[in-house]
């Protein structure tokens, strides 16, 4: 026997702390897989665990509708609390909007106001539709995101994503780390890590561009509104796998076309460059590093309790940031959407693709994609009363197109990668164009 191979083969204690962290790592991830990725029917009702528990919540109307005044309230008062809110003119025009979306939430909630707000596709829809389940599903999601990403899974799957990572994305292997972190947890949470190892030196700016421009999405749980919101959690797994494929099909290709094939590949000014060699491990060799680490993440890890408080914190405190945002431009989006021609004329530059494409109704596909530049959930909302077709088209369109103005771009402004406004609304268009192209096929196919 190997001298040094005796304390592991001997000792009762590293044993049982490795049995121990194994456990974690398997008990917790397959929790998080069953709360976010396995319908189960309850009450005639198919959906996932995680949306049932919003629902339950949601039978408490009264203190529900008190929650959201408080979150709209602490929302449009943080910026002013952490002293932010002038940092930048992006900060004060979306600062200005946060106070906008307390003040109409709270006219809405208190059912004063004019009567176009109250009109039933206006206020109401949108508090109930978007911002009451936007309120209770981040929160709640944040929490059970605790045993999906907290405990192993992110850091296993990330070692076995990391051989097409370089290949297919143009991206060092660890950046499928922000791309899991993004899908399962937040585009916030996502650009944070993208931010942090641009810094570092291990991406360059136009890794970090490439990264922050095509894996920033909306997490699993916006998902379930946008599902919600079109009647699709019957089929939740499918518009999940789909979008999944599609938003990272997208990335593939706008990471090899201008603008973002012409990014320099300079590094954040003081780092030290860490070009990233990809490692040619077999996938025995690959399944067992991703094990290790993955064990190691669980073994070192704080206590449940711990990490779920924490992530609520994170949750409510991201509810705050955003929802204020949602419900001043999502109104806007809807007054303009429903009183002004705006998205009708901008409509028309996505109606040659749709019509083409041969949707059940182009223009309405059309101003729906045109409108997902302000609100990500404003498609939704446009279509929820079109045909199985458009409204799968539309959803995983929500996803896919990953920018707009009301979160992930201000979110992009604030971070050190210094990508202007203009390159970023370009690479939206491009990749709403290119989500079209790719899912329309996929949803005759399906339905």
């Amino acid at each position: 026997m190997n001298q040094e191979d005796t304390p592991i083969n001997q000792t009762k204690g590293p044993k049982k702390n490795a049995t121990l962290a194994m456990a974690k790592f398997l008990f917790f991830s397959l929790f998080g897989i069953f709360m976010f990725f396995v319908p189960i029917t309850i009450s005639d009702r198919s959906s996932i665990p995680l949306d049932h528990f919003v629902t339950l919540f949601r039978q408490a109307e009264s203190a529900v509708y008190v929650y959201i005044f408080i979150i709209l309230l602490l929302g449009a008062v943080y910026p002013f609390y952490t002293k932010k809110w002038n940092k930048s003119a992006t900060d004060l025009v979306l600062s200005i909007f946060k106070i906008l979306g307390f003040i109409s939430g709270a006219l809405i909630l208190f059912g004063i106001g004019p009567a176009w707000l109250f009109a039933p596709d206006m206020g109401p829809f949108l508090l109930n539709s978007l911002i009451t389940p936007v309120s209770l599903l981040v929160p709640i999601g944040a929490l059970f995101l605790t045993v999906l990403i907290g405990y192993g899974l992110l850091e296993f799957l990330g070692n076995m994503m990391e051989p097409i990572m370089r290949p297919i994305f143009k991206t060092p292997g660890r950046s499928s780390l922000d791309a899991i972190a993004s899908f399962v947890g937040s585009y916030s949470v996502g650009l944070l890590v993208t931010n942090s190892l641009y810094k570092q030196g291990i991406y360059s700016f136009r890794e970090a561009s490439i990264i922050a421009t095509g894996f920033s999405t909306v997490s699993v749980t916006f998902m379930v509104v946008i599902a919600n919101t079109l009647d699709l959690m019957s089929i939740w797994t499918t518009y999940f796998i789909v979008s999944f494929i599609v938003t990272f099909a997208v990335t593939a290709i706008t990471a090899r076309i201008w603008p973002l094939s012409t990014m320099k590949d300079d590094y954040y000014p003081g780092s030290e460059p860490q070009k990233e060699a990809l490692q040619k491990l077999g996938f025995s060799t690959r399944m067992k590093k991703a094990w290790n680490e993955a064990i190691d993440t669980a073994a070192t890890n704080r206590s449940f309790f711990k990490e779920a408080f924490k992530s609520l914190k994170e949750g409510l405190v991201m509810t705050m940031s955003i929802l204020p945002t949602i419900m001043s431009i999502g109104l806007l989006g809807l007054v303009l959407a429903t009183y002004t021609p705006v998205f009708d004329f901008a409509g028309y530059l996505f109606y040659p693709l749709t019509a083409l494409l041969q949707l059940p109704d182009p223009m309405l596909a059309a101003k729906a994609a045109a409108i997902s530049i302000s609100e990500i959930f404003l498609p939704a909302l446009l279509v929820v009363e079109a045909d199985i077709v458009t409204r799968f088209i539309i959803a995983v369109m929500s996803v896919s197109s990953v920018l707009f103005f009301s979160a992930v771009i201000p979110c992009i402004l604030a971070t050190d990668i210094k990508l202007s406004i203009g390159k970023m609304v370009i690479v939206w268009f491009i990749r709403v164009v290119l989500t079209l192209i790719l899912v329309t096929p996929i949803a005759f196919l399906l339905f």
